[in-house]
């Protein structure tokens, strides 16, 4: 467990000038919260500790890593805000999850084993897969749950699940689906609870290492950061490749048959210069994922994918790539008034590209931004169709 002057060592707070653009950056703080970056950065090189870790500020955090990204010291704010929940939750504080704290209890369960799952119940007879051993695993992650935690919001993650395999299938590859998967522990590392996060990353590095994959293939943008980064330690021997569906898609273009290529990207902002129905084509915008994009640096993949179908305009919005706005909500530890405004903002950017589509390359990006727009005042102003990269390749092949 790091003490606070470790944390501060470790993630470079010392080198902060005390210029404040990681505050002026922060999405929460400009939506009008009063959380300061620059101010936790200050404490924790004064050694304030009961500033933060003894109310719970630190949950306030997306920790979606704009300031990193702009901060000239190289401060990595993120990593101190994680090491910080770390210390609030060996004292007794937890974020106040606004579901109640069902999916955190969830994820411990299956940190602790012996619960029984119904893993593999959302595959369907088209889907060609395996249980124990083959070159490719496909990780599913957790969105089998996340669209029975969500109906209310008309969640449909597994879609894109779906579509991940389906594309897997249409380029010869049969992948391992695991029923002994469990989460991959994003949120339980990320709101400080270590020990259940280490019990799921021995389980599941054994349980891929186990398979013979070389080749592990992710649709969640929080699961692969999990396993290219947070996993690192636990592999006892080498890892296998780890990559995002849209790299391995990306990497196998001309491979997929009857491919409908020739799409045409379009990278300004705004609405271009054409209908969005124009020739059968769909305008659609994509969202980054903070996970994705600015923890670990992909962001052409999605976009050569979009770009190659002959269906789809890829039209970008104003903030997109490395300035791209996240959707407020990673880790479950945080959903309100601050939150519903980025969130609300962000749908509306998506509206002004003129797009029809938000495609996300998350199913996080999507619970949240489906979320916001069961807002009953905004809705016709907000609303635009949902669908995973994985989808919108399947629609254009089918």
């Amino acid at each position: 467990m790091p003490d606070l002057a470790e944390a501060a060592k470790t993630t470079k707070a010392w080198a902060c000038y005390d210029c404040g653009k990681c505050t002026a950056t922060c999405p929460i703080a400009r939506v009008g919260s009063q959380y300061s970056p620059r101010r936790h950065v200050l404490a924790a090189n004064l050694g304030q500790r009961q500033e933060l870790v003894g109310n719970g500020t630190m949950f306030a955090c997306l920790t979606c890593g704009l300031c990193d990204q702009r901060c000239p010291a190289q401060v990595n704010y993120t990593s101190l805000v994680q090491r910080l929940r770390e210390l609030s939750y060996s004292e007794g504080r937890e974020p106040e999850c606004p579901h109640g704290g069902a999916l955190q209890a969830m994820m411990r369960m299956m940190a602790t084993g012996g619960t029984q799952q119904n893993r593999l119940g959302w595959l369907t007879g088209d889907l060609n897969t395996d249980t124990a051993k083959g070159d490719v695993f496909y990780w599913t992650g957790c969105t089998m749950y996340y669209d029975a935690f969500f109906p209310d919001f008309g969640s449909r993650t597994l879609d894109g699940t779906r579509a991940a395999v389906r594309l897997l299938n249409k380029l010869g590859v049969k992948p391992v689906v695991s029923p002994e998967e469990r989460c991959c522990g994003h949120d339980l590392l990320w709101n400080g609870d270590r020990k259940s996060f280490e019990a799921l990353a021995r389980h599941n590095t054994q349980l891929v290492a186990g398979s013979g994959a070389s080749t592990l293939v992710v649709s969640c943008a929080e699961c692969l950061r999990t396993w290219k980064l947070d996993y690192a330690a636990f592999f006892a021997g080498k890892p296998p490749r780890i990559v995002h569906i849209t790299e391995y898609l990306a990497e196998h273009l001309e491979q997929l048959p009857d491919r409908a290529a020739g799409g045409r990207a379009k990278r300004a902002g705004g609405g271009g210069d054409e209908p969005a129905s124009a020739n059968g084509r769909r305008r659609v915008t994509f969202q980054d994922p903070c996970r994705l994009g600015r923890h670990l640096g992909i962001y052409e993949p999605p976009r050569q994918v979009l770009g190659a179908l002959e269906n789809v305009d890829l039209v970008e919005m104003r903030r997109s790539g490395p300035r791209a706005q996240c959707c407020a909500g990673g880790t479950w530890s945080n959903c309100d008034r601050y939150a519903k405004q980025i969130q609300t903002t962000r749908l509306r950017e998506a509206r002004a590209t003129g797009a029809t589509v938000l495609a996300t390359a998350c199913p996080k990006c999507q619970i949240h931004f489906r979320c916001a727009m069961q807002d009953p005042n905004l809705k016709g102003e907000i609303a635009i169709e949902l669908r995973d990269v994985a989808e919108l390749v399947i629609d254009a092949l089918d």
